[in-house]
């Protein structure tokens, strides 16, 4: 079992899909997760401290399992099968243990309102988990280990097919009724 931590929840910009991104502890290793909108926030909120007027459904489950004696030892992000993800939550019941079947992005929400560990097989995280290219990140940052020589200006030829109906545009404006009139 590898112990993660929430490092990040992202937004798509072209649709309503969340990831949830986890990090590995030891490593530099992430595996993100797809996760729905209501999940997403309701990390979101734990993580960020944010105090709700009423329990979302991930709060009644911390209430439920602390009022039955129970304790969240941990979260296990046991499999992946067909681009699913599959979880267990384990609690600790008077000494015996239940584990109980989830999806990650809720066993994650109750995870951080728990302050419990989270796990992922390894198996798992040899399937999923990304690793940053240290390449690509100075290179999208602007690091290099190249010397810094002056750049040469580039132009490219310009398409003016391309450009006509922006000039026939521009042809239709009336300068003059920009004018202010006092």
């Amino acid at each position: 079992m590898i112990e993660v931590i929430v490092d990040r929840i992202q937004v798509s910009l072209m649709s309503q899909h969340r990831l949830v991104v986890l990090k590995e502890m030891s490593e530099d290793r992430y595996l993100p997760i797809w996760i729905g909108a209501f999940e997403a926030e309701a990390i979101t909120l734990e993580l960020q401290d944010q105090l709700r007027e009423r329990p979302l459904t991930h709060d009644l489950l911390k209430a439920t399992i602390m009022e039955m004696g129970g304790t969240v030892k941990h979260i296990y992000i046991n499999n992946l099968s067909k681009d699913v993800f599959y979880a267990r939550i384990n609690i600790d019941v008077d000494g015996k243990s239940i584990d109980v079947d989830a999806r990650p992005s809720d066993a994650i929400a109750l995870a951080v309102r728990l302050k419990a560990p989270i796990f992922v097989d390894e198996m798992v995280m040899t399937k999923a988990a990304i690793t940053p290219d240290k390449n690509v990140e100075d290179e999208i940052l602007g690091i290099s280990d190249a010397p810094i020589e002056e750049e040469e200006e580039v132009t490219e030829p310009v398409d003016e097919s391309k450009l006509s109906a922006f000039a026939d545009f521009l042809d239709t404006l009336n300068l003059d009724d920009l004018e202010d009139e006092d």
